[in-house]
């Protein structure tokens, strides 16, 4: 579903080469549900703006559903990743100024989803925030926003969920919580999951862990 072939990525500070990634493969069956660890600064969340097409890699090929990045457009790769790929960040990334059912009805904008409103309303419901559809983000606690932002990420039915440390700005019984409603609700949904995560027991719901180590995964 999910392919990462001999990729290659590297920095530059000043003078010197940063080597990220120097052969990296990697493969992700549909509907798994996949854990990424490792150190802070390890290269995790770079390999999830790779998987997403947000940053190219130096060489290497990254495919989806078939689909070789290589062969789309810059235009073309910003539509299929709006189609097929669903964000969750750690920081949320709601919009500010939008309520929680206009902050989920976002992508359904890009993507020509019909009945968006309908939709959000009814993720809206099945997160546990149908009676919170019309507060804004700053009315909302942490564990809420998330929420939020877990209905956000499925509205378009993805092919695969991107979540970067979901649950890392929530205290454990709201972290849990949250974790609850997203693994119930990708199951339902046969939706492919990959996950970087500091947390061992997040780590431990999914099928497959893999640890980030000098560019390399490894399954633990």
């Amino acid at each position: 579903m999910l392919e990462l072939k001999s990729l290659k990525k590297s920095y530059h500070q000043g003078s010197q080469t940063i080597e990220i990634f120097e052969n990296l493969n990697f493969h992700v069956g549909e509907g798994q549900r996949v854990a990424i660890m490792g150190k802070s600064g390890s290269g995790k969340s770079t390999l999830l703006s790779l998987i997403s097409g947000i940053i190219k890699p130096d060489d290497g090929d990254i495919s989806l559903n078939s689909v070789s990045y290589k062969d789309l457009q810059e235009s073309e790769l910003n539509d299929f990743r709006a189609m097929n790929i669903g964000f969750i960040f750690q920081n949320f990334h709601l919009v500010s100024y939008l309520n929680a059912l206009e902050n989920v009805m976002l992508p359904a904008k890009v993507c020509n989803i019909s009945k968006p409103r309908e939709k959000a309303i009814k993720l809206l419901e099945s997160v546990g925030l149908g009676h919170r559809m019309e507060h804004l983000p700053s009315q909302l606690s942490g564990g809420e926003k998330q929420r939020v932002a877990i209905a956000r990420a499925l509205i378009h039915n993805p092919k695969i969920i991107l979540a970067d440390e979901p649950s890392g700005n929530l205290d454990d019984e709201t972290g849990n919580a949250v974790m609850d409603i997203l693994f119930e609700l990708i199951k339902k949904n046969n939706t492919t999951l990959i996950l970087v995560t500091h947390s061992k027991d997040v780590a431990n719901r999914c099928e497959k862990t893999y640890e980030l180590l000098q560019g390399s995964l490894t399954q633990c």
